[in-house]
């Protein structure tokens, strides 16, 4: 005779309740499961870093949104899938200043960004690239280390590629945004 065993799909909720893995790894919820991902690489970091800070500086001088690191993101529901994209923004048009979200904002951010790491394959970073336009996300953008550059994403499936002498902008969702994208690769700093 033969058993099965049936795994219990998460919640969003029950997922934000999970403690932090003790080896620094990174987790998301993707269709009630837990995936474990290794933590990410120096340069990984360095860029994250680069992308956020000049976002971080651009929603400052602008008071027109707030910029996270690695917070949850809801794309699907039932069963839930919770991203954690490596930057994202979310202006006080769709988030207010005065609605600061304990754990998952309830409304999509008008960017994401994913610097892509060696363990990415291009068919994960397409599934969310997909997730996050489902959800109502505006843009994306997929920064790579390796040959530097920053697809720009405004629907799925069609992105335009920016190389390291360009410089990003995004005045649909950004007025006013400017910034050579040699910065985001800049690990000197």
């Amino acid at each position: 005779m033969s058993s099965t065993t049936i795994e219990k799909l998460l919640t969003a909720e029950e997922f934000a309740k999970l403690p932090d893995p003790v080896d620094g790894s990174k987790q998301e919820l993707v269709r009630g499961v837990v995936i474990t991902m290794p933590p990410p690489s120096f340069v990984h970091g360095i860029v994250q870093v680069n992308v956020c800070f000049a976002l971080k500086t651009y929603a400052k001088k602008t008071h027109s949104g707030r910029v996270t690191v690695e917070s949850g993101v809801i794309t699907e529901e039932r069963p839930d899938t919770v991203r954690g994209p490596d930057v994202a923004f979310w202006s006080f048009k769709r988030l207010p200043a005065d609605q600061v979200p304990t754990v998952y904002a309830n409304v999509p951010a008008d960017l994401c960004v994913e610097v892509i790491s060696p363990g990415n394959t291009r068919e994960k970073m397409n599934r969310k690239v997909r997730e996050y336009f489902a959800r109502g996300v505006l843009q994306v953008w997929v920064v790579d280390p390796d040959s530097r550059t920053v697809t720009i994403y405004q629907q799925p499936g069609e992105g335009r590629v920016l190389w390291d002498e360009s410089t990003i902008t995004a005045e649909d969702i950004l007025p006013g945004f400017s910034c050579p994208i040699a910065e985001f690769f800049q690990l000197d700093q």
